[in-house]
């Protein structure tokens, strides 16, 4: 089987209406890749997306510089601010 045969049959994935540089806000506690807790409600910044949207790196201000890998279903597009 050539690999150009075996690429037509890749489950495709829908492509995140997520991107790097987002502003989101967590959706539910999740642990930060160094082992702090984030509660919900916390916002922060995307700063990678895997495989279309699979999962997300975040960084959070507080503590300053957290990194946290987490789901779709773990995080939300923060709200604009009002002007």
């Amino acid at each position: 089987m050539s690999v150009q045969f075996a690429y037509r049959f890749q489950q495709d994935l829908p492509p995140s209406s997520l991107q790097d540089l987002d502003d989101v806000v967590l959706t539910a506690a999740v642990m930060s890749n160094d082992g702090i807790s984030i509660p919900a409600g916390t916002e922060g910044t995307i700063v990678s997306v895997f495989r279309g949207g699979e999962a997300y790196v975040v960084e959070f201000a507080q503590p300053e510089g957290t990194l946290a890998s987490v789901g779709p279903d773990e995080i939300r597009m923060a709200e604009p601010a009002a002007s």
